[in-house]
This record gives structure tokens, sequence and C-alpha cells, in this order.
């Protein structure tokens, strides 16, 4: 049994933990911790002050005694906010606050694009203009280059979990870019642990979406491979190994 913890904020999209879970197989379990919000609002000082070092430690120890192996950050405004090297130290921080293997859903996009050769992507984000450009900084930070970027303007987690998968489709279709590699839909709030394929048939390319990103990246600190391909082209690559 391999043990996975996530530091959730809020409640918007958390169905899509355990769905993954029951993609993931039997012996991978995943423990959603949720978190303080605070003010729900995609604006720079709200969003640093929800991933603040204090706010997440305090659900460390429920994940530690969850026999948790890795801990992930389940947010990406609320890490990509801190700027890339802010955005290591809150993971370091994060790392010491529960004696485990930390990331971030930000640094799980990196990693996630690297596995796939994205280097050039577009980015699908619900958020409005000035955050969305605040990831676009981020991944550059991390040698991506994004070809397109649209924001959706949306202030709200609350109001982007009410999203469906046509809102999605929408979005996606118009950030989408030609030359991109993958496209990138950077909120934990959305649901889309459904709807990867469908994403992907409809842009015929990888889609990475937040909750499908952060929960490879805790695989990824746990050293698993796991064969999902409902959760799209990054959990189908070679060569797989399922110990």
């Amino acid at each position: 049994m391999t043990a996975l913890g996530f530091l959730y904020p809020g409640h918007s999209a958390e169905d899509d933990y355990p769905r993954m879970e029951q993609l993931l197989g039997s012996d991978i379990r995943v423990d959603v911790v949720h978190t303080d919000i605070g003010e729900d609002a995609h604006r720079v000082d709200a969003l640093r002050e929800m991933g603040a070092p204090e706010r997440l430690a305090v659900g460390c120890e429920a994940l530690r005694m969850s026999g948790a192996e890795a801990v992930v950050w389940a947010c990406t405004s609320g890490s990509f906010v801190y700027g890339y090297e802010g955005a290591h130290d809150q993971i370091r921080a994060l790392a010491r606050a529960a004696g485990l293997p930390a990331s971030s859903t930000s640094f799980a996009f990196a990693h996630a694009a690297g596995e796939l050769g994205a280097t050039k992507v577009a980015v699908a984000a619900t958020y409005p203009d000035d955050v969305a450009r605040l990831f676009v900084d981020f991944l550059a930070a991390a040698g991506i280059e994004v070809l397109s970027v649209r924001g959706a303007g949306i202030v709200t987690a609350a109001e982007v979990g009410t999203w469906t998968l046509d809102d999605v489709l929408t979005l996606a279709r118009a950030a989408d870019h030609p030359d991109a590699d993958a496209l990138l839909l950077p909120d934990t709030a959305l649901h889309t642990a459904s709807h990867i394929p469908t994403l992907e048939k409809e842009l015929g390319k990888p889609v990475l979406t937040a909750n499908q990103v952060t929960v490879w990246e805790a695989l990824r600190l746990a050293d698993r491979r796991v064969n999902a391909p409902r959760l799209g082209k990054l959990f189908t690559r070679e060569p797989l190994v399922q110990a």
C-alpha cells in the first residue's frame, strides 16, 4: 500500500481525489486534509495568505498519522504567487513541518511537463489575467515556454467548482495553440478528474490538470509509477512499473 497525502484548500473540487484513487488501483490510498482557505479570492494578497507556512503546518500532523509517504500542497495559485524561489521555500518549510518529502501543484506542473517532454505549452486559467500571468512567469522560470494564455477572470474557487465539462472545454479551446505540446489547466478548484480523456481527444494533445498532476507528483515523490490511462497521457508513459 502506498499512502499519499494532500493539503487541499477548501472543498471546491475535493471529490476529484477519491475519483482518482479509484482509477489508480487498490494499493494506492489518497488522504486529503483540508486547509483553511481564508478569504476565497483569486487575488495575490489573499493567495499568499492562503499558502502561508503556518496554515499548511496545521494539517501536517493528520497526514503523518495517516501514514502518508509524501505530501503535496494541492494548490497552484497558492504556490506560484510566491514566485519560483519563494515556492521552493514554501515546500521546504512544508517538508520540515511534515517530516515528509513535499511539493506543490505548481512544481507538479513543471515536473509533469518535463515527463511528457512538453517545452511549449498553452495555459487555460480560470483566474483573472494578473494571476494567470504569475503562473506564466513561474513556468518560464522552470524552463517552459507559454505560447498562449487565456484567463477566465473568475475571482472565487467556489465559482470555479461549479464549472461543467462544457465550461472547461470552452476555455480549453480558446486557450489552445497549434504549436503547444500540451495544454495546462492550473486550478485545483476545477473538476477535471473525469474529463481528461475527453479533453485530450478534443484537443489532440496531452492535457495537464491541477488535481491530476498533484496526484502524479505525490506518486513521483513516493517513487511509484501507475498505469491509469483514464487519467490521461501523463499516466500512460513507458516504461510502466507497478510494484
